[in-house]
């Protein structure tokens, strides 16, 4: 039998931009209901192949050939929706409620990537991450022979990422997507293309297989460099020791030595993480006794922890898990004294240096230059290999050539990410506290983040969606559940899904148990509860709690403009600017919760 021909094939492709190739005489395919996944740093590349083989990129050499008819659903970082449009109108295509909800499938798909977004809702207010879930949901409704996704696992916690591989891997459709989410490259793919100096090679597997079968090439290619080496000791000795040239013979062999050396493969930038000298943590790091934590005031206040007793000891590596606006960054800023609880008390042992990376907090001025930066902080750092200059250091960290005299406010978001953690580490901490720390970065720093961890011995905290992050560089994991208290999960990330399912069953069991009993002849979706009739109590009190959550929001848009304004007054503060920073993040915890109260309470009244 013959084999069936490739959806999509790149013949000899080859793409730059300026003097930079990005891509030089790369050939590939895509098979039918082939999954793969693209791999490689920052700026290598992957996206403008994902935008070559939608056809959204020209090639300046090479030929891109696709099946005849072929659909390609195409996932890019940014979308391009009409702004006074719904999210009915954008992700349904205007249909009503029960024209899509009666089909398991597009109504899964909703109530996963959906969960808490009014569907009429205008795009415009959207956030960044609900936009970005709405472009997915609204590609995953369609069908399609191939579908292209880059970055899709950006904005998505732990169990909406785990729902999206299990539904990716039994699509029918092939699969084409670019993400720095290792165990979401295990769980869905079946190949891995790496994408670096401006070719692609092909592995079988996902990211595992990827990483044995490329230390294997590693294994080989270093074998054939010492015998390659040897080689041109031997031709060298030679050529040192040989008779004049008079015949051919001699010229021939100087060719064949000059060949061996110019053969050196050049080098590939490496990143690499100093193993800092810490200061000596004692018995005591970080005590939470009884500790009350709630955001918002009364009635709408919520509460994240109640009566809570948790320790840190010397030496600990946790991570922290639980849904968007369970409050984990809170739980940071309490262990780090940027947050006061309301009851209770947090302890700090006596040796504690600690050092806090913020999710979204730059201190910078975006005029300062890199170096200067640094230089400004520490121009000669104690490491525990001995002092280094702030040059030297940069450099470890990626900032070669003209990047070290770069305005921060020129840097790409990995850039920016990977310079926030050096400004970190200059401190010389002995407890770090990392929330969302893989946020921008590609595989190669997550490597060279995740070696440095392993030799750090301080006390570690980590907040992450990235599963494989988390149980790559912590022994423990922890779950905000929504009772108050933090959780020890012994069986890590994979408990937590399994405890997030039994309690979403079991709410669905008694949504169903409720709607049966008041309207048993019915047959809506799980998840649309009936609407009350007009004028009764329940719709009055939503009304009500509407009305109060208007001003709430007001009084919290009016803060977050004056905290801003603040900040921008005090650049050249960082104590004022990270009290400010602590507060502005407060305020928008604080915001997402009302918006969520909001939205319960208009689906009551619509």
């Amino acid at each position: 039998m013959a084999e069936r021909p490739n959806l999509l094939n790149l013949e000899r492709v080859s793409k730059s931009y300026g003097v930079r190739p990005l891509l030089t005489d790369v050939s590939l395919g895509v098979g039918a209901g082939e999954r793969i996944g693209i791999v490689g740093r920052n700026g290598d590349g992957k996206s403008t192949l994902l935008r070559i083989m939608n056809g959204d990129e020209p090639v300046d050499e090479g030929r891109v050939s696709r099946q005849r008819g072929l659909l390609i659903g195409f996932l890019r970082q940014s979308d391009d929706f009409i702004d006074h449009h719904t999210v009915r109108q954008v992700v349904l295509g205007g249909r009503a409620d029960h024209e899509w909800a009666g089909d398991a499938r597009p109504r899964e798909i909703v109530e996963v990537l959906l969960a808490g977004v009014d569907l009429d809702r205008e795009v415009a207010s959207l956030s960044g991450g609900e936009r970005r879930r709405c472009a997915l949901a609204g590609l995953l409704l369609g069908e399609h022979d191939l579908v292209v996704l880059d970055e899709p696992t950006n904005h998505l916690d732990v169990e909406a990422v785990a729902w999206l591989a299990e539904h990716l891997a039994n699509r029918p459709s092939a699969l084409v997507v670019v993400t720095h989410d290792r165990w979401f490259l295990d769980a869905v793919c079946q190949q891995t293309w790496e994408v670096h100096d401006a070719a692609v090679d092909s592995y079988e597997g996902g990211y595992a297989a990827f990483v044995l079968a490329k230390a294997e090439r590693q294994r080989q290619a270093a074998a054939s460099e010492i015998r390659r080496q040897n080689l041109v000791r031997k031709e060298l000795a030679w050529l040192r020791r040989g008779p004049p040239a008079r015949t051919s013979k001699p010229k021939f062999r100087i060719d064949a030595a000059n060949q061996l050396i110019e053969d050196v493969p050049p080098p590939r930038d490496r990143l690499e993480l100093q193993r800092f000298a810490t200061q000596r943590l004692g018995k005591d790091v970080v005590d939470l006794e009884d500790v009350d934590l709630r955001r918002g005031d009364p009635p709408d206040e919520r509460v994240l922890l109640d009566h809570a007793t948790w320790r840190l000891g010397p030496g600990d590596r946790v991570g922290i898990v639980g849904v968007n606006g369970a409050g984990k960054t809170s739980v940071l800023s309490l262990i780090a004294g940027s947050a006061e609880p309301q009851h209770g008390k947090v302890r700090h042992g006596r040796t504690v240096s600690l050092s806090h990376l913020e999710q979204h907090v730059d201190f910078v001025d975006p005029e300062a230059r890199v170096l200067a930066t640094i230089e400004g902080i520490r121009r000669v750092t104690r490491t525990a290999d001995g002092d280094i200059s702030a040059t030297s250091m940069l450099e470890r960290f990626g900032f070669t050539g003209d990047k070290l005299t770069a305005r921060v406010g020129d840097l790409s978001g990995g850039e920016r990410r990977r310079f926030q953690l050096l400004r970190l580490l200059l401190s010389e901490p002995n407890v770090l506290l990392l929330d969302e720390p893989t946020n921008d970065l590609d595989i190669e720093t997550l490597n060279v983040l995740e070696d440095f961890l392993d030799g750090w011995p301080g006390t570690l905290v980590v907040v992450s969606h990235d599963r494989y992050f988390l149980e790559r560089v912590t022994d423990s994991v922890w779950a905000l559940l929504g009772d108050g208290q933090i959780s020890m999960l012994p069986r890590g990330v994979e408990e937590y899904l399994e405890r997030r399912r039994a309690s979403s069953e079991q709410q669905v069991a008694r949504s169903e148990g409720a709607t049966a009993a008041s309207r048993p002849g019915e047959s809506l979706t799980q998840n649309i509860p009936a609407k009350p009739k007009a004028g009764s109590a329940e719709e009055r009190a939503a009304r009500k709690t509407l009305a109060r959550l208007d001003k709430v929001l007001e009084r919290l848009a009016q803060r977050e403009a004056e905290l801003t304004e603040e900040m921008g007054r005090h650049l050249d503060d960082p104590v004022r600017l990270t009290d400010l920073s602590t507060a502005l993040g407060q305020v928008h915890e604080e915001r997402e919760a009302a918006e969520l109260e909001w939205l319960e309470a208009a689906e009551v009244v619509e």
